[in-house]
């Protein structure tokens, strides 16, 4: 688990690319504090093991299926990334709860900047755009921001100065690609009500049950 406070930036070293998945080799510092092989790490939002340590950085195995629901297949060498290491059990909860699983993947349209923010405007599909909600939580490469606005096709969120000079944030232009996660809360309740998996019960509840009844 983790909750979307990005502790730091790193490089990516190198890339090793197989035919369906890849390891990424991440120069970096603060995160490595207390890091050991088989621990978590959120990469741009994606939750990745640690394989190994070196001095200066750690490697991550990469799968399939995070290639494709994630902007982690455009990374190159020289690439920033935001890091988090997952949340002690101890720690501060300074942002939301962020699983560090990619549901899709958003366009920047638009980036706008006002005396004390700079507003990003983010498209997304509709299987995404589903669980966002005004004034709710939206990760963001890995970054917890609060929805200011929302229509059927996009959702706007205001970061502070300080925000996108200490992520990559400060990086992107309208027509780049961000990974987004939606609230983990929204998609369990959703669950809950709406049962895929279950088959319909017919009702035994009848017109001839209730006069029967006295109804």
């Amino acid at each position: 688990m983790f909750t979307g406070i990005i502790e730091e930036t790193g490089t990516v070293l190198e890339i090793e690319r197989g035919s369906q998945s890849a390891q990424l080799r991440i120069e970096c510092q603060k995160v490595l504090e207390d890091t050991r092989v088989g621990d978590s790490i959120a990469v741009n939002g994606v939750c990745l093991t640690v394989t190994t340590i070196h001095a200066g950085g750690y490697t991550a195995d990469v799968m399939a299926e995070t290639l494709n629901r994630s902007t982690l297949a455009s990374l190159k060498r020289g690439s920033r990334v935001n890091l988090e290491r997952a949340m002690a059990a101890d720690g501060r909860f300074g942002g939301h709860i962020v699983a560090g699983h990619v549901d899709g993947v958003g366009e920047i349209t638009k980036i706008e900047c006002d005396e004390t923010a700079i507003w990003y405007r983010i498209a997304a599909a509709p299987e995404v755009m589903r669980y966002i909600v005004e004034k709710g939580s939206i990760t963001v490469d890995g970054i917890s921001l609060t929805v200011a606005r929302v229509n059927e096709t996009d959702f706007t969120v205001s970061v502070i100065p300080h925000t996108q000079a200490n992520t990559t944030l400060r990086e992107k232009q309208a027509g780049d690609f961000v990974n987004l996660e939606t609230d983990v809360i929204g998609k369990y309740v959703e669950k809950l009500l709406y049962p895929q998996t279950e088959k319909k019960k017919e009702s035994k509840l009848t017109m001839e049950f209730l006069r029967e009844n006295g109804f």
